[in-house]
């Protein structure tokens, strides 16, 4: 009797799910693919955008990234996922985004389902993409933005702008661009176009850094940048991998070309490197690598091994056009380069989705390529997409940031802040106490 009673102890969390179709594979996996892209933010991105600040400002860079994730994820579950997954009362909103109804996760049980796992595991991977959305735009206005600007900055636009957009690309039936048959398999546009062109726009709305083009800059540790760009390569498994939704062929497929992609890519722009200043950089290895892994992840899991060498290769020369000849040309202070590398692969990612990806029923989601194999039709269609997506973040970016800076007296630090260091003005703190 109390062998049968211990069994049925051990059984009852499963039984909740009785009649769901809930898989432990993908429930394992799924769980597992939030801790990487987590781990992404807090850790890699901090420390690789962290390591190419100068020394008195790496601390307030760290925090920028560090409390970009806090504050995001709980504007992401106060309100952002609901306005991106939930539906709105009309059909004419619910093509821009999903409503106000599923506002703290309201209407949503524990042991409801997304597919075969449960959906808070849903919310939390998704959660981890809005954090890191925002965490990228941070890049372009280190060393000159305050932090209760930024902050405020975070929590506004991750409901008004990262959900609306993530809404209209992967938000379902009746959302603008998923009924359009956009491709993003795991956020070229979502992720990459929009946090790296909202940097963009924060870097002009708050001015250049003071001794731009005239004082030289210097990294303060280039291995603490590669340490961030390997952990970045790590998360990333979970970011691609994981958007196959279920431990499967497809995820297998993201897991080949997010090795393959960010290989060719660092591999070509240290060769770039090497033919312009006849040296072969560790940063720019790395730079590569990222670039390579922000234009593979629009095509993931949409193309073959061509495919992958294709958007990895051509993603970092355009990551290298963008960081060495575009941003000295416009003369921009994009402090990290989130635009150049972000946004400019994350488009061409986007873009070649619709020339390269392979013309397989089980692989494609939706669009005309799948529908009837019109690839010219597809092409238009992420053409459409990236133009969307750039307009609704170009403005939404604009207004989010008025309203942050007016709420917190002004965007940007004081010249004596700036010249002393935000570490210290700050946050009190040194990188090294000596």
């Amino acid at each position: 009797m109390k062998k049968w009673l211990l069994l049925a102890l051990t059984l009852l969390p499963s039984l909740a799910f009785a009649g769901d179709k809930l898989d432990t594979g993908d429930t394992a996996w799924m769980m597992m693919s939030a801790a990487l892209v987590l781990l992404m933010t807090p850790a890699g991105l901090a420390l690789f955008y962290g390591g190419m600040t100068r020394s008195k400002n790496v601390l307030n860079t760290y925090a920028m990234v560090f409390m970009a994730f806090m504050v995001a994820f709980v504007a992401w579950i106060v309100a952002g996922y609901s306005v991106a997954f939930g539906t709105a009362s009309s059909a004419s909103v619910q093509t821009v985004m999903g409503g106000f109804g599923n506002m703290f996760l309201s209407g949503i049980n524990w042991n409801d389902l997304s597919g075969t796992y449960p959906t808070y595991v849903f919310v939390v991977f998704q959660g981890t993409f809005a954090a890191i959305t925002v965490a990228i735009a941070s890049g372009a206005v280190i060393e000159r933005m305050k932090f209760s600007t930024w902050l405020v900055f975070t929590a506004i636009w991750t409901i008004v702008v990262y959900g609306p957009v993530t809404h209209m690309v992967w938000g379902g039936d009746g959302a603008l661009l998923f009924d359009a048959g956009a491709l993003d398999f795991a956020g070229g546009t979502v992720v990459h176009m929009n946090g790296g062109l909202a940097g963009l726009v924060l870097a002009i709305l708050v001015g250049k850094r003071k001794g731009h083009a005239k004082v030289a800059m210097k990294p303060m540790s280039v291995m603490l940048t590669a340490l961030g760009g390997a952990l970045l390569w790590f998360g990333w498994f979970g970011f691609n991998g994981g958007s196959a939704f279920g431990a499967n062929s497809v995820a297998g497929l993201a897991y080949l070309t997010t090795t393959l992609a960010p290989a060719a890519a660092a591999i070509t722009w240290v060769a770039i490197e090497y033919m312009v200043y006849k040296k072969a950089t560790l940063l720019g290895g790395v730079s590569g690598l990222v670039a390579g892994l922000v234009a593979i992840t629009p095509a993931a899991g949409f193309v073959d091994v061509s495919g992958a060498l294709i958007v990895g290769i051509v993603g970092a020369v355009i990551g290298f056009f963008g960081v060495a000849v575009l941003k000295k040309k416009l003369g921009y202070d994009d402090s990290l380069d989130a635009f150049g590398i972000h946004f400019l692969a994350g488009l061409w990612g986007a873009l070649a989705t619709g020339v390269l990806a392979v013309n397989d029923q089980d692989l494609l989601w939706d669009g005309p390529l799948k529908a009837t194999g019109d690839r010219m039709g597809q092409f238009m269609v992420q053409l459409e997409s990236v133009v969307v997506v750039g307009l609704f973040t170009l403005v939404g970016t604009v207004v989010v940031y008025y309203i942050a800076s007016a709420l917190t007296g002004g965007g940007r630090v004081s010249e004596e802040t700036e010249e002393i260091g935000l570490d210290e003005v700050t946050h009190g703190e040194k990188v090294m106490n000596i």
